[in-house]
């Protein structure tokens, strides 16, 4: 059980002063980064090729124009379900790019075998492209894209750290992976029409673009969004629970694969069967999970309220500090008072720096409260506040002057009795102002 931190020296060392252990070629960072972006990079030129070929030049130049146009919204919508404990840019970048490289690569090319194999085994090749579209596909894909999710669960631990995690960084991978797909039908369609000679709203274009983008960009997030939770629920589980951390993912990703699989489905039910399941089943979902996202969201800003005022109390926050952090208000409120008065932008960063690392530091306290800590606690607290103490001078400030700005009205009554200054009682003269000495600082670091 998590206690209150008590007053440590001063952290020359924010790992405590363990000797760390020679690590071999393989596990060293810029390894790492760079067969993880070779990876990518060759994904991408491959993945660039089959499209082009499959779209041709202008078909591709127009499925990337108008393929391009739900991310920006997509991924600002994500971004800002992020804004209470915002995971670093690095991860999202790595998302998008996975799902727009790696898993669209990985897709098509199982999609295409195992349908071609499925029409060689059965000779009929309309059965094939059925059973592709309804079972191979949503296995493929949700598969191909939970990866991401897994590798950043596994090799990003610190910053995935529950339910909100998991919906941001499924649904950013899930956009990549839309975005390519995108260009494939949108460039094909278009293609169809230099064929035929459609054009206009009569256009399989048009009505491709009115399917996809229009009425539902956020199918794949939708899909996807599952696995996550799935991984966001194992985060929040205590380590001893190996069960419960292997099985809910598991659960996300099946979940992810039947509704990917009625999504996919819905147009072999007939003329209106897309409409109907879009009615029926896609828009309550997509309500039922953004406010699970919401509520989730809302959750967390209570945690911070509810564990940081023990940090408060140890002398490494202001009393007001819990609240002001608690508010998403009150937040934007100190990174516009920072940026104002004291230095712009670097300022502004460093406030927003201190607010994610002060809601790092409210989410490790709940989970060693409830038993579910790693067993690096103590030292990552011991970084958290580090990294606190280090952007103290500019964020506290900052979140004072937001503190007193959203601080709510006290009515003041005037008293039933005489009071200098009011009824008619002179004043008492008013004294020369003393000399103030500046309070010093206090740093628990010397305590």
């Amino acid at each position: 059980m998590a206690t209150s931190p008590p007053y440590p020296t001063h952290p020359g060392d924010p790992t405590g002063g363990a000797a760390l252990r020679h690590a071999h070629w393989w596990q060293r960072k810029w390894v790492r980064y760079g067969a993880l972006i070779t990876l990518l990079a060759l994904s991408g030129l491959v993945i660039l090729a089959l499209v082009r070929q499959q779209t041709g030049t202008e078909g591709f130049l127009v499925g990337l124009g108008l393929a391009v146009l739900p991310v920006p919204l997509l991924m600002a919508a994500f971004r800002w379900l992020d804004r209470v404990e915002p995971g670093p840019w690095r991860n999202l970048l790595f998302a998008f790019a996975w799902g727009a490289c790696a898993a669209a690569l990985i897709a098509i090319i199982a999609n295409s075998f195992a349908t071609k194999w499925i029409a060689t085994a059965t000779a009929d090749p309309t059965s094939a492209d059925t059973l592709g579209a309804t079972v191979i596909a949503p296995i493929v894909e949700e598969s191909a894209k939970a990866a991401a999710v897994l590798l950043v669960f596994l090799f990003r631990r610190r910053d995935f750290t529950g339910i909100v995690d998991g919906v941001v960084i499924a649904g950013v991978t899930a956009t990549g992976f839309a975005f390519t797909e995108n260009i494939l039908y949108l460039g094909t369609a278009f293609g169809t029409d230099q064929l035929s000679g459609h054009g206009g709203i009569a256009s399989v274009t048009a009505a491709t673009f009115f399917v996809r983008v229009v009425m539902s960009p956020f199918a794949h997030p939708l899909f996807t969004v599952l696995t996550g939770i799935g991984f966001g629920i194992s985060a929040l589980s205590a380590e001893r629970q190996h069960v419960r951390r292997v099985l809910v993912p598991l659960s996300g990703l099946l979940l992810a694969m039947g509704m990917h699989a009625m999504w996919n489905g819905s147009s072999t039910l007939g003329e209106y069967g897309f409409f109907a399941v879009y009615a029926m089943f896609m828009v309550p979902a997509f309500a039922l999970l953004t406010w699970l996202v919401i509520w989730t969201r809302q959750r967390e800003l209570k945690t911070v309220r509810e564990e940081l005022p023990a940090y408060a109390v140890a002398g490494w926050l202001a009393p007001t500090e819990p609240y002001v952090l608690g508010s998403m208000r009150a937040r934007r409120m100190a990174r516009e008072y920072a940026r104002r008065q004291f230095g712009g932008r670097a300022a502004a960063r460093a406030v927003s720096q201190y607010e994610a690392y002060a809601t790092s530091l409210a989410f490790l306290r709940r989970r060693g409260r409830l038993g579910r800590a790693n067993a690096d606690f103590v030292v990552r607290e011991r970084e958290l506040l580090h990294e606190l103490w280090r952007r103290r001078d500019v964020a506290r400030p900052a979140l004072d002057h937001a503190a007193r700005m959203t601080a709510p009205p006290v009515p003041v009554t005037a008293p039933p009795w005489p009071v200098y200054g009011v009824y008619g009682y002179p004043p008492h003269p008013v004294q020369p102002a003393q000399p103030t000495v500046p309070y010093p600082a206090y740093n628990p670091y010397r305590t």
